[in-house]
């Protein structure tokens, strides 16, 4: 068996998940056909390939990440995919892009800039640099999910003290936080801001490929104990989650989960 890098494996098992919200969020933006977007932290490229879709086979996006592995696998799946001709990738900062001024008509970035917390004017002045006047950008991140029905305090309980999230937050002033995104798209001087949350959902029976993404999620959420859980919620925890147990809580028939991606988007001036 061949041992992809984590940040590989994590991203293929979250993507059956993910995709058919991703897809139809892209679906809502009315992509114009033909056009040249850039993917900024395009990962393994698998949002590259529902963009290229939307664009047509005359427009083009160039997907950018700064980790080469992980590039290296992008290139791969989107020539199996046959979108080779319309995606490209190439290694970079999304805060120093290398492109010229005015390259792209629209720029978009999912689960990176300023995901979960970050400073974002920087990197959305820079994003605002590479779009021509009167682009759009578009940043896109998981916010928010209840995927243990039925224990809503226990779910409550281990975000508070053992999500996975809690080392980028602590100590974070508010405004870094992702869902204040609004104040930024302005302070870099984006016109026609607006924000908007997308709902995704799965429910029994589940899918082999929706197990392995929720089970995959359960771990990255709560799979690192932290000091602050209680012994019992952690002991609740591997029952419900883990696979195998007697109490896993994807083997229902009812079972039932949503998740959501809040989007948030403001034009170049200009054009």
């Amino acid at each position: 068996m061949v041992t992809l890098n984590p940040i590989i494996q994590r991203s293929l098992d979250a993507h059956p998940l993910r995709e058919p919200l991703l897809r139809s969020i892209i679906e809502s933006l009315q992509l114009a056909r033909g056009s040249h977007g850039l993917d900024a932290g395009c990962g393994i490229g698998l949002p590259a390939h529902l963009l290229a879709e939307a664009v047509g086979a005359d427009g083009h996006i160039t997907g950018l990440d700064i980790l080469p592995d992980v590039l290296t696998y992008a290139e791969d799946t989107v020539a199996l995919a046959g979108y080779g001709d319309r995606v490209s990738f190439c290694a970079g900062d999304v805060g120093r892009l290398p492109f010229a001024d005015d390259a792209f008509d629209w720029a978009w970035s999912v689960d990176c800039i300023g995901y979960p917390v970050g400073d974002l004017q920087p990197v959305l002045t820079e994003l605002a640099r590479v779009v021509r006047p009167g682009g759009c950008i578009i940043l896109l991140g998981w916010t928010d999910q209840q995927v243990l029905p039925g224990y809503p305090l226990l779910e409550t309980r281990l975000n508070a003290t053992c999500s996975g999230y809690l080392p980028y937050l602590r100590g974070m002033p508010p405004e870094f936080h992702f869902q204040r995104a609004l104040r930024s798209f302005r302070a870099a001087g984006l016109h026609d801001v607006r924000a908007r949350t997308f709902v995704g959902d799965v429910q029994a029976p589940l899918s082999g490929g929706e197990r392995i993404a929720l089970a995959a999620l359960f771990e990255m959420l709560w799979g690192q104990p932290q000091p602050e859980v209680a012994a019992e919620d952690w002991q609740a925890y591997q029952q419900l989650c883990t696979p195998g147990s007697d109490d896993f809580i994807l083997d229902g028939d009812d079972y039932y989960a949503f998740f959501t991606y809040s989007m948030f988007r403001g034009n170049v001036p200009g054009g």
